[in-house]
């Protein structure tokens, strides 16, 4: 019996359309409540428009949550970490996947193993390193005496996350593919380690690395517990999802939400344009990585 081609194509579509709208109506949502005014947002019923559009809560954000210098802290962090996280995994996963010596098999399942421990676990042992970091923050040579090491700068949002078990992970799994031919032809050619790397493979990985960029980039902006740690004692730290969601506790409640969703607005944009840019890269990277 042959079998028919192109049967309820209306349920692929109508599954593709429901997705699509449960996906965009909350950030719809967002947008639209960062217009509303006072006594405006949490209604019954629920209205999505607002009376009137206008400018009002995004003002008060800049104001009232000091949304530059968070912005600034957020942009420093997240650039920082991630190009720190594309040097570090695309130099660990070319020597994990092309250089041969002794031990390297008993690195990578150490690495694999960093995958699989629960991110609350290192919290405290983390913080307690940071703290007591030698000839920081008034710290002695010991790392005792000080007046917080490192907690007190942003290098403590920045130095515990420079390395990624998962970016090495993703890099070397993709170099492995590389074929060592072309190495190969590049030593011969007069080409050292550090050459090969940076003209050779490098320009190979690029949808990979985008990939992990974007990976990188997405986690680091949204970051929350462990900058909320560091800066609880430390404000000026705070970044734009912490000082957001801190912001609900100082404003009237009928007042702070049109308020925070103009903050979450802002706060979303840069990782949507980031995003929107570099798409088709991401797309072709997770194919070619197998993360499909």
């Amino acid at each position: 019996m042959r079998r028919r081609r192109g049967g309820f194509p209306w349920f692929a579509y109508l599954v593709v359309i429901l997705g699509a709208v449960a996906m965009v109506m909350p950030f719809l949502d967002m947008v639209m409540s960062s217009f509303k005014g006072a006594g405006e947002y949490g209604v019954i019923p629920y209205r999505l428009l607002p009376e009137s559009f206008g400018l009002d809560n995004y003002r008060a954000a800049f104001e009232q949550l000091e949304l530059v210098r968070l912005f600034r802290n957020s942009v420093i962090v997240t650039v920082s970490v991630t190009v720190s996280v594309l040097i570090t995994s695309s130099l660990a996963g070319y020597a994990l996947a092309k250089l041969r010596f002794r031990g390297r098999a008993v690195i990578f399942r150490f690495i694999l193993a960093t995958m699989m421990l629960p991110p609350f676990l290192l919290l405290i042992p983390t913080f307690l390193i940071m703290l007591n970091w030698p000839l920081a923050g008034g710290n002695d040579l010991l790392g005792r005496g000080g007046d917080g090491g490192l907690t007190t700068s942003l290098v403590a949002l920045i130095l515990p996350f420079t390395v990624s078990g998962f970016g090495i992970f993703l890099m070397r799994q993709f170099m492995v593919s590389l074929p060592d031919e072309m190495l190969e032809a590049a030593r011969i050619d007069g080409a050292n380690q550090w050459q090969t790397w940076r003209l050779i493979v490098l320009p190979q990985t690029k949808p990979v690395a985008i990939t992990l960029g974007l990976i990188t980039f997405i986690g680091t902006w949204n970051e929350y517990i462990w900058t909320l740690l560091i800066s609880s004692s430390s404000p000026e730290l705070q970044t734009l999802p912490v000082g957001i969601q801190l912001l609900q506790s100082f404003l009237d409640p009928d007042r702070t939400m049109p308020i925070v969703m103009a903050g979450l607005v802002i706060s979303t944009l840069p990782v949507l344009a980031v995003f929107l840019a570099f798409q088709k890269y991401y797309v072709r990277g997770v194919v070619l990585s197998g993360l499909k």
